[in-house]
């Protein structure tokens, strides 16, 4: 089966961006000069890495439909992380929604546009 290995972000002020993921969700970014790109350490455990760069065209609109893989982040508490990235330049895309049967769900656009999905696993969702 082919898995999905990496990730990237695409930013228009890529320090700007290496500062918020760091700060919201805690990943270890480490520079490449030489190649204009910032590696991603997400952590422990199951889910992949990936890098970050500088955007090579506009950033997505307000209301533009969805034209790329959205990343969804496993994270304890939907609500918690929902605030945190709020408070660090995010906007609300899409509020906390449940999932029936499997958990809740949230999306914010990062403060670069970048659609970013949190899911919280919870069985017991309604």
């Amino acid at each position: 089966m082919n898995r999905v290995v990496h990730f990237e972000i695409h930013a228009n002020d890529p320090e700007k961006l290496v500062a918020f993921y760091a700060n919201v969700f805690g990943w270890k970014v480490t520079p490449m000069p030489q190649f204009d790109y910032w590696l991603i350490d997400t952590g422990e455990g199951d889910g992949i890495n990936g890098g970050l760069l500088k955007r090579r065209g506009p950033p997505p609109g307000d209301m533009q439909a969805v034209n790329a893989f959205v990343c969804s982040l496993s994270v304890e508490s939907v609500d918690a992380y929902f605030e945190k990235a709020l408070a660090a330049g995010a906007t609300v895309a899409l509020p906390k929604m449940a999932i029936p049967g499997v958990g809740w769900q949230a999306y914010i656009k990062d403060p670069d546009g970048n659609l970013v999905g949190l899911h919280q696993v919870d069985r017991s969702a309604k």
